[in-house]
């Protein structure tokens, strides 16, 4: 290959107009849609006039047929593009050629959703009346190890949904032919650390033929500032998994490394799975386990990955509180709290959101999210529990920068089809109505009363309709971590 930063050998698809291009490695088929780039409502998605990986620009990365492995990627999310076209491309960077999208509120909207719809290797799935009364019927509702959490608010809610959503996904994944499947929100990113190259594909290339899963441990967002407005874009420091530090680092300096918060990570901490996609492929994403998909018959051979890693951009910005708060109904007392969420700090963050002051949460945020204190944070960094990565920034900033995203709004359609349209509706409405009739007659519902006050597993809060900027549902649970 030449060298991509020389004049007269720029990286290019087939049928630019530059000279004597190079084709990227395994995009030979990448469709080319030249259009003018414009100004859109996501302004954070537009380029600069920075010439960063030129390669990128104008490519919707539809990868070649007989790329090895396909890999797909699974979400439920309400969030907006602004959000979700990083997180995805990211990803196609990393080699994930098939995206499973659940989508709801903000990311169901008919300008959103025209967006994705228009990207190759993009599934979206609409949060409907027949999509609900066929997850009612789901095998999910049998798994003992949830049942616990049938029929709560908030986090629970969404944790069921998650898992019935997962295993509708494993189907279609295998329906499509996939090698691979991955379970990740759109504020997580794969940091593929260790393969040959930076990539999710190498990584999985390379695992060996008798492994069914790869377990990647995460790592979590230590923010520095608390006016952060782009997490993917900003955040460059992170909280190393337990799994990735010596025990004795780990267990001397837990109180340096908490700050007074009630665990280790401020959320989930049992990390995410890749799973080979084969016959009784399960969704299983419990407080004691660290995978979140399983087989549900056949033993199943699981590496750890040693390097690799989840980066989960935790309350990485301070809407953050108030957007998680403005989702969930409950009261906030230190009772009503524990029926709404599984882990003490997003409690704890409910109530202060709910009661305090502008002021009293930003102090607050700064106590427990903000890293301000830089001779701890160097001792930390020294010690390896903290860690700078910057892979990902740089990634989807050359994305940005050549213009990726906003030639992707603008190649959309400018109306969805019909049926793409009454979709859309129906996920809206669907959040309103109460549970269906199946839902009515299953036995974990004991009278109309109960009906009447506590919501339903797959119902929505109705405060989409404005299509607000919405945050990515919450994360899975982690290990409760004793010091």
């Amino acid at each position: 290959m030449m060298d991509p930063t020389t004049a007269n050998s720029r990286w290019a698809p087939q049928g630019s107009h530059i000279k004597n291009h190079e084709i990227f490695p395994g995009m030979e088929l990448s469709v080319l849609s030249p259009k003018a780039h414009k100004s859109s409502d996501c302004s954070n998605l537009g380029r600069s006039g920075a010439p960063s990986f030129p390669y990128f620009r104008d490519w919707k990365f539809d990868f070649h047929a007989n790329l090895r492995p396909k890999i797909c990627i699974t979400t439920s999310t309400s969030a907006g593009l602004d959000q979700i076209l990083p997180w995805m491309f990211y990803h196609k960077v990393m080699g994930v050629t098939t995206f499973f999208l659940f989508v709801e509120g903000n990311a169901a909207s008919p300008n959103t959703s025209k967006v994705l719809e228009s990207i190759p290797g993009v599934k979206l799935i609409y949060r409907t009346t027949e999509l609900e009364e066929q997850q009612a019927k789901s095998r999910i509702w049998n798994e003992t190890w949830l049942s616990s959490f049938f029929y709560k608010p908030c986090n629970y809610e969404l944790f069921v949904k998650q898992s019935l959503n997962m295993e509708m996904a494993i189907v279609m994944a295998r329906d499509a032919g996939m090698d691979w499947i991955l379970h990740l929100d759109t504020d997580e990113l794969i940091h593929p650390a260790g393969a040959r190259e930076y990539s999710l594909r190498q990584l999985l290339l390379d695992v060996p033929g008798n492994v069914d899963m790869v377990v990647f441990p995460n790592y979590e967002s230590s923010i520095e500032r608390d006016d952060i407005e782009d997490p993917f874009g900003e955040v460059s420091m992170f909280k190393k998994n337990y799994d990735h530090l010596p025990k004795d680092t780990y267990f001397g300096m837990y109180k340096e490394s908490t700050r007074g918060n009630p665990n280790y990570f401020l959320t989930y901490g049992n990390g995410k799975s890749a799973a080979r996609v084969q016959d009784h492929l399960r969704p299983n994403v419990s407080l004691l386990s660290d995978k979140d998909i399983l087989s549900g018959i056949q033993i199943v051979s699981e590496v750890k990955l040693e390097e690799a890693a989840v980066l989960h951009y935790t309350y990485s910005k301070f809407s953050d509180l108030t957007s998680r708060r403005d989702r969930c109904g409950c009261k906030p007392t230190k009772e009503d709290v524990k029926r709404c969420f599984m882990l003490d700090f997003d409690r704890s963050a409910f109530i202060i959101a709910s009661t305090a002051t502008e002021e009293e949460m930003r102090n607050w945020y700064r106590e427990h999210v903000v890293w301000g204190d830089k001779d701890l944070k160097l001792k930390l960094l020294r010690k390896s529990i903290l860690t700078r990565i910057y892979s990902p920034m740089a990634i989807i900033q050359g994305l940005r920068e050549s213009g990726v995203f906003s030639s992707v709004i603008q190649s959309a359609p400018t109306t969805l089809s019909r049926d793409k349209f009454l979709a859309s509706v129906d996920s809206s409405n669907s959040s309103r109505t109460v549970a269906s009739k199946t839902m009515q007659s299953r036995k974990t519902i004991k009278s109309r009363e109960n009906q009447a006050t506590a919501r339903k597993v797959l119902g929505l809060e109705t405060t989409a309709v404005s299509h607000e900027a919405a945050v990515p549902p919450l994360s899975p649970p982690g290990l409760l971590v004793e010091a």
